[in-house]
C-alpha cells in the first residue's frame, strides 16, 4: 500500500539549522593552495551564509511538493517516492535512480519533459510514468532497516515499490549509485523490466588477460581519471560510514562540504547552487549522513566489486564528458544496446544538462 506522503519540515528545525550555521567556526587554511586540499574557506563562508539569510527552504519545500509523493514499507524499509503519472494513455512506466550525494531532487528539471513531452515541444508518444524513489537510507527513505541493504537488496525492495504502484513492465533509468541498483532490477525481474539506461555508470577491471589492450584513446583517457580520482570520501564511506556521520551529522557545515565538494569536483557546469542546497537541507534535515553511506561499505567492504553476473536486459549508456565509463568493461557486464557519448554535462546529467538525458531516454526506450 502507499500512502500519500508531504514534507513538512518543522519550524523548530529550520531555526536549529540557521542558528548552527550562525555558529560554525571555520577552520584556517593553508594561503595559496584553492581546491586542492578541499573547499575553500572563503568558497564555503559564503555559501553558508547564503544557505542561512538567502536559501528559501519552504520554496524549494513547495516545489517538491507540487508532485504527488508516497511513502511504503517493504520487508521493514520505509521507501519515499514521487509518483507522477503522465496524462498521455500510453506512456510507458520508468523508474528513476538517483546517486550520492544525491536524491529526489535532481530529477526535478526531467519530470516535466519526461511525463508530458506535448507541453515541452517532444512527441506525446515519447511520455512516462515516472516513479523516483529515494534510495533505502536516503533522504525520507529512513531509517534504514538494517545491515545488507546494497544495491541487490534495494533492487528487491524497489521491484516491489513498482507492483505496488501499479507498474507490472517498465525501465529503469541510474547514475551513480543508481547504475549499480538499476541493473540488478534488470537481474532480479527480467521478465518486469524492458530496458535498464545508465550514466555515470562505472567498470572495473577484473585481473582478465588482455583487458587493457585495444583500449580507445577515450577510454584510456577515462582509466587515467579513474586512477587518479580523488577518492578520500569513497574510501571513507566504505570503510567507516558512521564514524565520518558524527561530524556530518552534528555540523551543517561539515556536511555542506562533504556534498559541495563533489559537486565542484563532478560537475562540467557550476550547478544552480539552490539546488545543492535543497539537496543538502534534505540530508540534513533527514539526518541521513550515515544511513545514505552505508550502501558504499555494502557493495566496497562488505561484498567487494566483480561478483556479479552479466545482465540480460537491453542496456543504454550515456556517458558525459566528466564520466569514467570504459566501454570494453560496461560490455563485459550488461548487454549494451546503445551507447551516446554527449559532448557536454558531467556526473549529474540531470541537473547540468538536463535535456540531454530527456533525449537518450526517449531515443532508448523509443527503440524499445
Amino acid at each position: 500500500m502507499l500512502t500519500p506522503f508531504r514534507i513538512d519540515i518543522p519550524q523548530a528545525d529550520l531555526d536549529d539549522l540557521r542558528a548552527r550555521l550562525a555558529a560554525a567556526r571555520f577552520p584556517a587554511e593553508l594561503p595559496g593552495v584553492g581546491w586542492d586540499r578541499g573547499v575553500p574557506v572563503a568558497v564555503l563562508r559564503e555559501l553558508a551564509e547564503h544557505w542561512r539569510t538567502g536559501f528559501d527552504w519552504r520554496a524549494r519545500e513547495a516545489e517538491i511538493n507540487t508532485h504527488p509523493q508516497f511513502r511504503t514499507e517493504v520487508d521493514g524499509q520505509t521507501v519515499h517516492l514521487l509518483h507522477v503519472r503522465s496524462s498521455e494513455p500510453d506512456a510507458r512506466p520508468l523508474l528513476l535512480l538517483h546517486g550520492w550525494p544525491g536524491g529526489v531532487v535532481d530529477f526535478l528539471d526531467v519530470i516535466g519533459p519526461l511525463s508530458d513531452p506535448r507541453a515541452h515541444g517532444g512527441d506525446p508518444a515519447d511520455a512516462f510514468h515516472l516513479v523516483i524513489p529515494s534510495l533505502p537510507g536516503f533522504g525520507f527513505s529512513t531509517p534504514l532497516a538494517g545491515p545488507g541493504m546494497g544495491a541487490a537488496r534495494m533492487a528487491g525492495v524497489l521491484a516491489e515499490v513498482m507492483a505496488r504502484a501499479g507498474h507490472d513492465r517498465y525501465g529503469v533509468h541510474g547514475y551513480d549509485t543508481g547504475s549499480w541498483v538499476a541493473p540488478e532490477l534488470g537481474r532480479l525481474a527480467p521478465d518486469r523490466v524492458v530496458g535498464v539506461h545508465l550514466s555515470a555508470a562505472i567498470g572495473f577491471p577484473d585481473g582478465s588477460d588482455g583487458e587493457f589492450d585495444g583500449l580507445t584513446a577515450a577510454d584510456q583517457a577515462r582509466w587515467e581519471r579513474m586512477r587518479d580520482f580523488n577518492d578520500g570520501y569513497l574510501r571513507c564511506n566504505a570503510k567507516r560510514p558512521q564514524t565520518v556521520a558524527y561530524g556530518l551529522h552534528d555540523s551543517p557545515v561539515g556536511q555542506l562540504a562533504w556534498i559541495v565538494e563533489k559537486f565542484h569536483e563532478l560537475a562540467a557546469v557550476e550547478v544552480d547552487r539552490d539546488r545543492v542546497l535543497t539537496d543538502v537541507s534534505i540530508y540534513w534535515f533527514t539526518g541521513t549522513a550515515a544511513s545514505a553511506a552505508q550502501v558504499y561499505y555494502e557493495e566496497i567492504s562488505a561484498k567487494g566489486w566483480g561478483d556479479t553476473a552479466r545482465g540480460t536486459v537491453p542496456t543504454g549508456v550515456l556517458v558525459s564528458t566528466h564520466d569514467v565509463t570504459i566501454r570494453p568493461w560496461i560490455e563485459r557486464d550488461h548487454r549494451v544496446v546503445r551507447w551516446t557519448e554527449a559532448d557536454r554535462g558531467g556526473h549529474f546529467l540531470a541537473l547540468e544538462a538536463p535535456d540531454v538525458l530527456v533525449d537518450d531516454l526517449r531515443a532508448f526506450f523509443r527503440a524499445l
